[in-house]
């Protein structure tokens, strides 16, 4: 599923950087979505999109990192409610659970959906950031 989806952002002429296993042997996916999150909340990619079998576990990882909003999603309105009210900068896709052609229309909703920018969206996008700070600080 990776390589489809790096395929697919090939063919939209989109620039990307893989963080992930090079082959299909089983991995610990938590050091590549640690890897790619940490590229995300750095600022080095725009965006990020993680698969894991499920896309469960890399989510959960990806989510860890300070400042990250990954959503699982397995169709493209979730996708495209993600980035409108969520302001998501990381799509974490099941690679065992989903076609490709699914896989590409949830990429491609997610990559060219928008932020609304709505009050109401950016107040509690700031208060998951607020929840975040408290937790950092409690540990």
């Amino acid at each position: 599923m990776k390589e489809l989806i790096a395929a697919h952002l090939r063919e939209r002429g989109i620039e990307y950087t893989d963080y992930g296993c090079k082959d299909k042997s089983s991995c610990d996916y938590p050091v590549f979505g640690k890897a790619a999150a940490e590229a995300v909340a750095k600022g080095e990619c725009d965006m990020g999109i993680v698969v894991c079998t499920t896309g469960i576990g890399i989510s959960i990882t990806a989510n860890k990192v300070k400042g990250i909003r990954c959503a699982l999603c397995s169709e493209p309105l979730s996708a495209r409610m993600t980035r409108l009210h969520n302001d998501a900068n990381m799509l974490a896709v099941a690679g065992a659970l989903i076609g490709p052609n699914m896989a590409c229309d949830i990429v491609d909703t997610f990559l060219d959906t928008p932020f609304s920018g709505e009050e109401k969206h950016i107040r509690r996008i700031g208060e998951i950031a607020d929840l975040e700070e408290e937790q950092n600080v409690k540990s």
